[in-house]
Parts: C-alpha cells; structure tokens; sequence
C-alpha cells in the first residue's frame, strides 16, 4: 500500500495538516511488526483548532446550520455509499493498523458501519419534540435540540465501526464531532474523514485528531469549548473520563469493559452452542468489550461441550491477516499481547487447566504478535481469569448445576455489557434473559448486531447507548416551551 494511500496527518476544519508541535507516532503493523507510517500526534493546542473549527459550524449562518435536516441525510447516505464501494481500501487499511483478519474488516466491519450511517441518516429530521397539554390558557411543547460539539474517544478494536457509531447519531441530530481515535489504529478512521470531505460534509463538522489519551484525550475531556464527551474503552479510563468531565459538568456516556457470560444448559443444541462460544471469544481475536469469555456450562454436558469447543480451537491457526482465509489475526500490538500471555500464566498459576493453546503462535515469519486460540477448564469464579477482562482469545469455562446457580454465577462480575443464553427451552431462556444484569443478552446466537438496537452496559460496563434510537438521547437535549395563551 502507498503512502499516498494513507491519510496520516490530523483532520482539522476539513483539512488534513500536521500537528502544529511537529509530534508523530509510529504506527507499527501488529501482523509484521513493520512500521506503517509516522501518525500526527494531536497536542493541546490541535484539539483548540479542532473545537474551535467544530463551534464555527454551530453559530447562525454556518453551511451546517443551514443545512436542512434531509440535506444531512443525503450527505450522510452519500457517505455510506462509498464506504460500501470502497470496503476493500479502507478494509485493508484497518487490517494492517489492527491485525484483524481482512474477512472481518472488509466484509463485517466496513459494511456494518455503512449500515450505522444509513439507519441514522433516516433519524436526521425525525428527532422531534411534542405539544404537550396541560391546562388552559397555555400551549406547552418541547424541543429536542443538538447538544453541541461532541467529543469522541474511541478504542482500538473496532476503530471504524466504533467511531461511526458515535459519529453518526451525532451528525443526524445536527452536532458537530471532535474525535481521538485511540494510538494504536487511527489510520482507517481519518481514511473515512477523507470520504466524509468527499461526500460533502461542511469542513469542521468532522475532525479527528489522534494523539496521546493522556495529552490528546485529556485536553479533549478538559476543554470548556466541548458539551458532551462519548467514550468507548476500558473502565479505569472511563473513570478518570467521568471525574475530569465533573470539573465542567459535561454530559458522559461510557461503553466499558466487558466478562460476559456465555450461558449454556443441557437442553440446548451443542453443536450450535459449541459454534456459537467459539465465535463469542475468538472472533476479533477475543478484542471485543463484549466477547464471551466466561463459558458458563452445565455439569451434564460440560466434558461434552468442551470437548468440541477444544477440536475447533485446536483447528483454528492463526495466519496472514490480509489472506482471506485467516480467521485469526495478530493481537494489536505487543504491549496487549504480553498482557494476553500473561493472563495465560495467571491462569495457569491459580491452578485452571489448558486444553487447546496457552502460548504465543508462530506462523512462520518470526514476526508478529499472534496468540494461540486457548481455552482453559477448571476454572473457578474466584480466579483472575473468570474475573478480569483480558481481551485476547482466552476462553474461561466455569460449571454450574442449575438455573440459579447459572444466573449466580453470571452475574458474579462488576461487569454488565453482554451475556447469552442456549436452551432450547423458551421459557427458561426468557427468565434467565431477564435475570441476568446485562445491557446485551443474545439468545442461542453471539455477537450480533443492528444499528436498530441499542447497545451498551450495566454495573462498571457503563452507561448511555450506541445505536438505536436510544443513542439519540446521547446527542440532544430537552428544552420545555410554554406560552401563555
């Protein structure tokens, strides 16, 4: 891939320039371990440019401004019609940046983030208020109006999807958008910013800067000029996030952390649940906030389901990420896969018992940061790996011997973003579904997804949702309007 090819610098009032310190980033291949390109590392006084680009089309008389609601709409769709064209370039740009195999990032991700784009740019004019009576003499309505400049900080596991996730709803209810995408994966992201300018997008409707969290991220957080921060990452930032944002009483709403559990009773379909727990925890290479990585099994069909479970892993090799048959790329970067390891040992320490992987793969460079497929048996609650998000592709599997013991045991986490249940009993799987404490709970299926649906956590999972008309709430406020008749 050419240089040419590649937007590396900051997106600032529709243009892409360089940090105005000169800083810059590597950003590496995790697959190869190669450097791809120097990234502009977006400083305090970028994310001013960036604000005060993005307050700018907020003010009477701005091209956003009068930009009619369906106007928007078409820019928007316009926008999901050359992601859909051009999966296969920006798909490879997020592989490299990311180690995702390219069968995820150009036929799921890009398509479900044009899918993001099309179903908010139907909401673009239909975020109304309503007349509402109260008594005589007086006529009483609200309005749903923008918040303002949105500042978005999203993660590295899913930079395209996850970043459009925030930024359309915001566009369709006429904000503008400051996005830190995270260090590790801004190359796909301020690719779509070079679509978005394409589209016909006002210049600082859209600016993305990628930096530093702790210099980039905070100076978004503190800014006074930003009304509403969206974040999507681990919960010891969204912590610090909502404790930097008390300062200046900005709106938050906080995607964390996951250890979802992966429910599966003896009356359920083994094959299906044996599938379905597999690509609960390995797809994306287990980096996903809610990957199922507690597999929750009952003791009839335990050594059964494992089994399975283990073959399959045993199969799965990881491979080229841009071969499309790869169906297991390279962990992020080497910093995440010597965390994965070192859960690996943890678990191995407190006495679980591996039966498919448990140790770093070599697909036959030398380079890379690839981790096997690993699945460990005898796990107990109380352990590291039933209780900590590793986000690598390590399965935790854990036994229980009823309903209540199921429920007891999934909801034995701080944690609360998704969850499923197998049975082929309806009844059941509607009780558990709803006794379990989760934001998300798929039954008899894993990891799916409509921009229709909102998504996001309980408990330190979070709070405010992505997607749906839910994620509407996120980017508006209320005004009460009452006139004396």
């Amino acid at each position: 891939m050419s240089d040419t090819t590649i937007q590396h610098q900051l997106f600032i009032n529709g243009e892409f320039v360089d940090a105005r310190s000169g800083a810059t980033f590597a950003s590496v291949n995790p697959a190869t371990e190669e450097t791809i390109c120097d990234v502009a590392s977006a400083e305090s006084a970028d994310i001013d440019a960036a604000v005060a680009a993005a307050r700018a089309q907020l003010g009477p008389g701005s091209a956003w401004q009068k930009m009619k609601p369906r106007d928007r709409a078409k820019v928007m769709w316009k926008l999901a019609d050359m992601l859909s064209s051009r999966a296969a370039e920006i798909g490879r740009i997020e592989t490299i940046d990311n180690g995702k195999p390219i069968f995820e990032s150009q036929f799921v991700d890009v398509p479900a983030s044009a899918e993001c784009l099309y179903y908010f740019a139907g909401w673009s004019g239909k975020v109304t208020g309503e007349t509402i009576p109260i008594q005589e003499g007086a006529f009483t309505y609200t309005l749903r109006e923008p918040l303002g400049v949105i500042g978005a900080i999203t993660p590295w596991n899913f930079p395209l999807m996850l970043a459009v996730w925030k930024i359309a709803p915001a566009l369709a209810c006429g904000n503008t958008v400051v996005l830190k995408p995270a260090e590790n994966t801004s190359l796909s992201i301020l690719k779509f910013a070079e679509y978005a300018r394409e589209a016909g997008l006002p210049p600082g409707v859209l600016n993305i800067v990628p930096g530093k969290g702790t210099v980039a991220g905070t100076a978004l957080v503190d800014h006074p000029g930003v009304d509403a921060i969206a974040f999507t990452g681990s919960t010891v930032v969204g912590r610090e996030i909502m404790m930097r944002a008390a300062k200046s009483i900005k709106k938050v709403s906080l995607e964390l952390g996951g250890k979802s559990p992966n429910i599966v009773f003896a009356d359920a379909d083994i094959e299906a649940a044996a599938r379905g727990a597999l690509n609960a925890i390995f797809y994306g290479k287990g980096e996903v906030c809610a990957a199922g990585s507690r597999l929750l099994v009952e003791d009839s069909i335990h050594d059964a389901l494992v089994e399975k479970i283990r073959d399959r892993a045993a199969k799965m090799v990881a491979a080229d990420p841009l071969d499309p048959k790869t169906r297991l790329g390279a962990i992020v970067s080497k910093k995440q896969m010597e965390s994965v390891l070192g859960y690996i040992d943890k678990g191995k320490s407190e006495g679980a018992t591996v039966v498919a992987g448990g140790a770093r793969a070599d697909i036959g460079t030398g380079k890379g940061y690839f981790v096997q497929p690993t699945v460990f048996t005898g796990v107990e609650p109380s352990m590291t790996i039933a209780r900590e998000e590793i986000f690598g592709p390590v399965l935790a599997t854990l036994r229980f011997s009823d309903v209540d013991d199921a429920v007891k045991k999934g909801n034995d986490s701080l944690y609360g973003l998704a969850a499923a249940v197998w049975t082929r009993d309806v009844s059941k799987a509607h009780r558990v579904a709803r006794a379990i404490k989760a934001g998300t709970v798929w039954i008899n299926s894993y990891n799916l997804y409509d921009p229709a649906l909102p998504f996001g956590g309980f408990k330190e999972s979070g709070f405010g949702r992505d997607q749906g008309r839910d994620a509407l709430d996120k980017y508006t406020q209320t005004k009460s309007v009452w006139l004396a008749l």
